[in-house]
């Protein structure tokens, strides 16, 4: 995508051709600072913080952690212990320990002295794959959108997402959001409904990202979308995934289920769109997922600046919080998932993901 008027990703390596750089997604969309990760510790503290985001981009920064961590030591006793802190970074996104054992298995039987190019190697492939299959899901879901159009005659096309799964959780691209950007490029009139999406607000990286593209779009509360869906104001609804089971249950960020429901009561297609590295075979079922419960101080402050454009935080109860990060969508509610194969109607489908 173009950022500040360059073709950008959402992590690079440096000038040095070494150490790795991301966007401080904590600071958007306020200010756009970038982060250098020089250490494996660096890319740990990136994820768990959600100085970065996104199921396929935490696996990106996962990989090149591994790298760094070789570059430093490329013993195996290092690539075991760096592999399983990274791994528990974040426990319910299936990319990050995908990524991981991706890089894993590529160096795992070299001689020391030759793992962290491999490494590196294996991560920018693992980047490159992660652009042309965001593209390709643009691809798969674009027809969706071009038939609600000519149904409505001209008329924009109103889609409604939930958190961001745009190309600042991927490498480019995004993944819900693909299809919007080629329907937008082609001339297709499209308007978003961008959840906020509490309490880390992703939804204003979606609504930055929209923005920069020239997509129109309205930010809406979380609990707005039912009233839309009821009013006849919303034509489908697509999201991304941090993980899609072997049965086609979906865990996405919190607040996901509840869109789902909506949309099944007022017969509004409901998509997921997902790379195969979001697919989880080896899990039965959304009950098998770990659900990760972040800090309740994410509920009790919100961020951002002040008058004067000084970072600062608000208090909003002094109650205790329950902070649960992710929700299951059972695979009843999904009309279909949009993937780099193509769309896919049924779980049974998801199969040949793997």
């Amino acid at each position: 995508m173009r950022l500040e008027g360059r073709a950008t990703r959402s992590i690079w390596l440096e000038p040095d051709g070494w150490s790795v750089g991301i966007f401080d997604q904590r600071r958007l969309p306020w200010a756009l600072e970038r982060l250098v990760l020089k250490t494996p510790g660096q890319a740990f503290d990136a994820i768990a913080d959600m100085a970065t985001r996104g199921a396929p981009l935490i696996g990106a920064v996962a990989a090149y952690g591994l790298a760094l961590a070789l570059r430093e030591d490329p013993s195996t006793a290092s690539l075991e212990r760096s592999f399983a802190h990274l791994a528990s970074a974040r426990p319910t996104a299936v990319n990050l320990r995908w990524a991981l054992e991706r890089v894993r298995a590529a160096v795992a039987e070299r001689p020391a002295d030759e793992r962290a190019a491999l490494a590196y190697a294996q991560a920018a492939r693992l980047c490159d794959e992660d652009v042309a299959a965001n593209r390709a899901i643009g691809e798969a879901g674009l027809p969706l959108i071009r038939e609600i159009a000519a149904r409505k005659g001209g008329e924009p096309v109103n889609i409604l997402t939930h958190c961001n799964a745009g190309w600042l959780a991927t490498v480019d691209w995004g993944t819900a959001t693909a299809p919007i950007y080629l329907a937008h490029d082609e001339g297709l009139p499209v308007h978003v409904w961008v959840d906020e999406t509490r309490p880390r607000n992703q939804g204003a990286l979606t609504a930055f990202e929209l923005a920069g593209h020239g997509v129109p779009h309205s930010v809406v509360v979380d609990n707005a979308g039912g009233l839309l869906m009821q009013q006849g104001r919303v034509d489908m609804v697509i999201v991304g995934t941090d993980r899609v089971t072997a049965n086609g249950d979906v865990c996405n960020k919190i607040g996901t289920y509840l869109k789902a429901l909506a949309a099944q009561a007022h017969g509004i297609a409901f998509h997921v769109a997902l790379p195969s590295s979001s697919f989880d075979p080896a899990t039965p079922d959304g009950a098998a997922v770990p659900i990760e419960q972040r800090a309740s101080d994410e509920i009790r402050f919100i961020p951002g600046p002040d008058d004067h454009g000084a970072q600062t935080r608000v208090g909003i109860t002094a109650s205790p919080a329950f902070n649960p990060a992710f929700d299951i969508t059972p695979a009843g509610l999904v009309t279909g998932y949009v993937t780099e194969k193509g769309l896919i109607r049924g779980a049974a489908g998801l199969l040949t993901l793997r």
